[in-house]
């Protein structure tokens, strides 16, 4: 058995790439070369910039000009040959200096235009009311402080402004004009009350058209005033409060005269503004469009360099300081193409010294890098998302390209349903070519962990003008069924297929592979009279038995086939996951694990679930009223008692006896052996009574998972005990709650018929399509906690680190 399995050949998914640590000695005149060679291999990984970083900045403000005057860069970039670093240093500093003052030249001018535009509006308004409004307003004035002084109990509260009015000199009416902001306008009229005492006539109008706000570069309402007052100190009082409210005042003459001639001025100056801000409007975008053309290749030429140089920051001076020395990560297959790459580096810089390549030993355990697939790389992803390998382990993507959709469909499954869903997957399939250029460079592992937010506002205008353009990228959760496009391909076909087994299109039977075995003995089969269906013919050739639905046995029929089918597919799926346990024992040459944790946890599962099993199918083939909930109870409670009519085959109560006993036995055989052993080899390795025993694969730090990592530290018994300890009792108890939880394959199976049936019924086309939704995200999170929980939880540890190469095709808009 053991020659069989060693001459099987090996999976490229099952088991990760083996890697090699490898130290690499360049020569410092042709570093550059050969790190920009190997970031386009993308096949090493470095173990553990101003220059660029200052180009990257400039790039940024490039981009956000162009957003801000609503230009795009070009989609099909000019491709230029390349140019070097020092040249396009100088180049995006000409355009960053042009820039700049193009924009300072602008704000100004801006400026001068708002100032005026706001002038114009106080003439036209606060002109037209302040002559009519002067006598009425100075005879208003006059009373109020009358009324204010007539009462002795006003004297000493008064203020200095109230005194300076007592006099005939001091007491002549101003007036101060200017604009603010409407929603201002309140706030701002309270204030003037107060701090004038009510010794003021506020007069205010609605400007009549927008001005943009200089800040927020947006356009706002404001509101002209005229702020009529008596004495310096209220004049000096309300200039304050006009500053802190942001309100712009500006001089308005008496003379109607002046003011008309004020105004043409006004308006002359506004027309040549305009002209001359629409000419610098047109050469600023003028510039942008030229620079949008060669954006895209700039800012990918400055990214790869600014990996370059962030990556030789990584590697050492030796001690001639003439060669940089770094170490990294490299795959076996890949050593060849990383020499191949040095040496072509050399050659192309005109190097005298050749690159140095040799493999080192490592004591670290290596990263883990799996060679995927537009196919695996989905189902590989979703497994990381548990946690990442540990080196050279078995992989659980291997078994859930398969096992993944088959159990979605269990609980999905419905041929209607399916047929919607494959025809969403081939859409994404048949769009691929497009839809890959659009879609942001996470991956499926990312988006199920976290959903990054954008800005709603730059969100908005960025999809909008990609919408325009036909460049948008894809949304979070179109980004999500595209990542997972060949995962709903495999869901889809499995839920047809379950749903031509389960007899159902949109919750409907359909006499689909012929007549039904079944006929009414009565005339209604769901009268509660009824005494049910009798069989009249051979059984139907493929699924359920269309005559079964609304029928008095509906619902134990079904209920009983699904339940007992899902114990079925749970008791398999842990045993298959107990067996990838011994082939990882196997490879990592752990006997301990393979005598002690594989076999009495094979034991101890199929004593008692791989029995119950046994005792479906066998019920299922003899077509027996035995009830089993009775034979499994009392196999515990009563194991010597006669099983009557639940006796299914002879012997089985011998059997039972004997698989209660193993179960018993497997659950210290767990426990205790494995500790004691631990500590025994211990004590012949560093006492030196076994020296041949370091050379023994049970002391390996790196092929003993659950041993204690010994590294030259104190062995801890206790520690190791209490370990193999939580491990036994989860295992036990894990069985239980395990095989239980796959009981959701049969009850989540249930639930989606009846809301399917009471939806389809009360809102048919909107209430199908939300619930349609819901039953595909409830069945997906369902298959993925089976995986992650029940299935994985039996042999794979997920504490490894993945392999990150420094490849320039991984190089995101992020690392800018």
């Amino acid at each position: 058995m053991e020659k069989f399995i060693d001459n099987l050949s090996p999976m490229d998914l099952m088991r990760s790439e083996k890697m090699s640590l490898v130290q690499l000695i360049i020569p410092v005149e042709s570093a550059h070369r050969a790190v920009s060679y190997l970031g386009e291999l993308g096949l090493l990984q470095f173990r553990d910039v101003k220059r660029c970083g200052e180009m990257s900045r400039k790039l940024r403000f490039f981009k956000d000009q162009i957003i801000k005057a609503g230009l795009l860069s070009s989609i099909h970039p000019v491709v230029e040959p390349d140019v070097e670093l020092e040249e396009l240093e100088m180049q995006l500093a000409e355009h960053e200096h042009e820039l700049i003052e193009m924009n300072s030249n602008s704000e100004k001018l801006r400026q001068t235009y708002n100032e005026l535009l706001e002038f114009k509006m106080v003439l036209l308004k606060a002109g037209s009311f302040l002559v009519s409004n002067n006598n009425q307003a100075v005879a208003e004035e006059r009373e109020l402080s009358e009324n204010v002084y007539s009462s002795d109990r006003y004297v000493e509260a008064s203020s200095l402004l109230e005194q300076q009015m007592r006099t005939a000199d001091q007491s002549g009416l101003r007036f101060i004009s200017g604009i603010i902001f409407q929603s201002k306008a309140l706030r701002f009229e309270r204030m003037l009350f107060r701090a004038t005492r009510g010794n003021m006539l506020f007069n205010q109008a609605p400007a009549g058209e927008e001005i943009m706000d200089p800040l927020s570069a947006e356009m706002v309402k404001k509101t002209v005033f005229v702020v009529f007052f008596s004495g310096e100190q209220a004049r000096t009082k309300i200039l304050k409060i006009c500053e802190a409210f942001g309100a712009n005042c500006y001089p308005v003459p008496d003379d109607f005269s002046k003011q008309r001639e004020i105004t043409r001025e006004i308006l002359s100056r506004l027309s040549e503004l305009e002209t001359t801000l629409d000419a610098g409007i047109r050469h600023q975008n003028k510039a942008l469009t030229s620079i949008g053309y060669h954006l895209t290749q700039w800012m990918s030429m400055v990214r790869r360099e600014k990996a370059v140089y962030d990556t030789l920051n990584m590697l050492n001076f030796d001690v001639t300081k003439k060669c940089l020395v770094g170490e990294g990560w490299c795959p076996v297959f890949a050593k060849a193409k990383v020499q191949e790459a040095l040496q072509r580096a050399t050659f192309d810089s005109n190097s005298q010294v050749g690159s140095i390549f040799h493999v080192m030993d490592a004591v670290e355990s290596p990263p883990t890098y799996f060679r995927t697939n537009h196919f695996t790389n989905a189902y590989q992803e979703i497994v990381d998302a548990y946690g990442i390998a540990r080196y050279q382990e078995a992989n659980p993507a291997v078994y859930t390209v398969v096992t993944f959709p088959f159990l979605f469909a269990v609980m999905f499954g419905d041929w209607g349903h399916g047929i919607c869903l494959l025809l969403g997957a081939l859409v994404l399939i048949a769009r691929e070519s497009r839809l890959s250029t659009q879609a942001c460079a996470r991956t499926y592992h990312d988006f199920l962990l976290e959903r990054l937010s954008e800005a709603l506002t730059l969100t908005q205008r960025l999809s909008e003008r990609g919408n325009q353009n036909g460049i948008d990228k894809l949304g979070s959760f179109m980004e999500m069924l595209f990542g997972g496009r060949y995962v709903l391909l495999l869901m889809s076909l499995f839920s047809i297929y379950c749903g031509l087994i389960y007899n159902e299109f949109f919750s409907v039977p359909f006499h689909i592979f012929g007549g039904s075995a079944y006929k009414c003995r009565d005339a209604t089969c769901s009268d509660a009279h009824s005494a049910g269906l009798i069989k009249f013919r051979d059984p139907y050739p493929f699924g359920v038995d269309p005559s079964w639905r609304g029928s008095r046995s509906e619902l134990p029929f079904l209920n009983s086939l699904k339940m007992k089918m899902s114990i079925l597919l749970g008791v398999a799926q842990m045993n298959l996951g107990i067996i990838l346990s011994y082939f990882n024992a196997r490879f990592f040459h752990s006997s301990l694990d393979i005598r002690y944790q594989f076999v009495p946890q094979m034991i101890f599962l199929n004593s008692l679930f791989g029995y119950l099993s046994l005792l479906i199918i066998i019920k299922w083939c003899i077509g027996s009223q035995a009830d089993l909930y009775h034979v499994m109870i009392y196999m515990f409670l009563s194991p010597t008692d006669d099983l009557g009519e639940n006796e299914l085959f002879w012997g089985q109560r011998p059997l039972q006896i004997v698989l209660l006993l193993l179960a018993l036995v497997a659950v210290p055989w767990m426990l205790f052996p494995k500790p004691f052993i631990l500590k025994k080899l211990h004590s012949e390795r560093f006492q030196g009574r076994n020296y041949g025993m370091l050379v023994s694969s049970e002391f390996d730090p790196d092929v003993e998972p659950d041993s204690a990592r010994e590294h030259h530290e104190e062995f801890n018994f206790s520690e190791v005990f209490v370990h193999q300890m939580i491990h036994s009792i989860e295992f036990v108890l894990g069985a239980v709650s395990n095989t239980a939880s796959y009981l959701r394959l049969w009850a989540l199976r249930y639930d989606n018929v009846v809301i399917r049936l009471i939806g389809l019924a009360v809102f048919a086309f909107a209430t199908a399509f939300i619930l349609l939704m819901m039953e595909t995200l409830s069945a997906f999170l369902h298959a993925l906690r089976l995986h992650w929980v029940e299935f994985q939880n039996k042999f794979y540890y997920g504490d490894g680190y993945k392999f990150k190469p420094f490849s320039f095709a991984l190089i995101t808009e992020d690392d800018d």
